[in-house]
């Protein structure tokens, strides 16, 4: 087989998918765990390490939500220094287009890649919550077109900085009068699954980061950004197309299942399930039990509250008939509030198995080119981590579907993308 696969880690830092609470799983905020990470990663061969952002610590029904490790380090500034750390993997920064400036993010994303000879990404993203818009003086928030046109117009502004040429622009999304050659170009990663996310990744991506993971979810994905690459006169090939995915690896296939459960188990304490029903119910539940039926109450007639923004957009609306059909379904299965919530909440699909399983499944996804490789979210640390490095990819090289050394030594050369 010609074709291997392409690795990248997704480090969100907070959020229910990785585990953080018991005493011997590694410390979220430290250096050392970050380093820890960044170097066995590059053990494994992997192309990149992705950093979530986060613009302001996380909330519930307008006070802090504490049921996550809060805030996460400022991402160009945590790669910066994993750049002196590494020497190969790429680093790749989450940073959004809807409270940033152009020429700023331009600067410092070219000197994150400076520093690294060549091994930095910016993985694009907007935001819609007005609360993060307050620590930049906006205020409210744009609607969902509107992301995706100031997004649009940013990336095409950074980019032309990035060539050196002169950008004027005076217009509701941007203020901009900057000149000179910024001497390097960050790899171009974008996560949004919207429509005009779509378009964008069309127009300048060279990496997308999706949740379409399920093999006829992804083949759909592939075939529909290929069209939409070919609309813009890009070649099929000009993307990465790399879905976000967890692993979970036992010895035998019944062991990972059983760990899949715990971890799941895990992810979704009491504590988060109530909150994640009230965002819903738009009322306090902490009084209701979590291994106990839904609520008793009636939710709020208004949508959901947007205080956290952790959502998908599609479930801002129609509430009202998302907790009619949830409520069929806890009768029907006798399902407490926990297990409702971990039933129903939106997340990346996992691939579950002994290591040679998962390695045959995900061949046949490259073979099939519905995927040209993963993007991990991790659940456990250093755990899943090491599991995939020591486990995985040896499968993985033996069949030919992974590197056995690095050829470059850019992000842009271990993805194999042109100039």
């Amino acid at each position: 087989m010609s074709r291997q696969l392409h690795l990248g880690v997704f480090f969100t830092g907070v959020g229910p998918n990785l585990l953080w609470t018991r005493p011997d799983f590694a410390d979220h905020t430290h250096i050392d765990t970050f380093v820890h990470v960044a170097r066995t990663l590059e053990r494994g061969l992997f192309d990149a390490f992705f950093l979530g952002e986060g613009l302001r610590v996380r909330e519930n029904r307008g006070t802090v939500y504490d049921l996550d490790v809060a805030g996460r380090p400022d991402a160009i500034t945590q790669l910066a220094a994993l750049a002196a750390e590494t020497t190969h993997i790429g680093l790749v920064a989450t940073q959004n287009t809807t409270y940033n400036y152009p020429a700023d993010l331009a600067r410092r994303l070219a000197s994150l890649d400076a520093v690294s000879g060549g091994r930095a990404g910016w993985n694009i993203v907007t935001t819609d919550n007005a609360w993060t818009g307050e620590n930049f003086r906006h205020g409210g928030w744009l609607p969902h077109e509107r992301r995706y046109e100031r997004a649009t117009a940013f990336v095409e502004t950074a980019k032309a900085l990035w060539r050196g040429e002169r950008v004027t622009a005076a217009t509701d999304l941007l203020t901009l009068d900057a000149t000179g050659a910024i001497p390097a170009r960050p790899v171009l990663f974008q996560a949004g699954d919207s429509p005009g996310g779509r378009e964008l990744a069309a127009r300048h991506a060279d990496v997308v980061f999706s949740a379409n993971t399920s093999y006829v979810k992804a083949a759909a994905y592939a075939a529909d950004l290929r069209g939409r690459l070919a609309a813009h006169g890009r070649a099929a090939d000009a993307v990465r197309i790399l879905p976000g995915a967890s692993v979970v690896l036992g010895d035998t296939e019944s062991e990972a299942r059983e760990k899949a459960r715990w971890i799941k188990q895990e992810q979704t304490t009491g504590p988060r399930a109530i909150a994640y029903l009230e965002q819903f119910w738009g009322k306090d539940l902490s009084g209701y039990d979590p291994d106990g039926p839904l609520p008793d109450i009636d939710p709020t007639e208004h949508e959901l509250d947007p205080s956290r923004g952790t959502l998908p957009v599609e479930f801002r609306t129609g509430k009202l008939a998302r907790i009619a059909s949830w409520r069929e379904l806890a009768a029907a299965r006798n399902l407490s509030i926990r297990q409702l919530v971990i039933e129903v909440s939106p997340g990346h699909d996992s691939f579950v198995g002994t290591p040679g399983q998962v390695a045959e499944e995900w061949g046949r996804y490259l073979h099939d080119g519905v995927v040209d490789g993963f993007n991990l979210l991790l659940q456990q640390l250093p755990g899943t981590v090491e599991d995939v490095v020591d486990r995985l990819v040896p499968e993985l090289q033996s069949r030919g579907l992974y590197r056995t050394a690095y050829t470059a030594s850019t992000l842009r050369g271990h993805l194999s993308l042109s100039d």
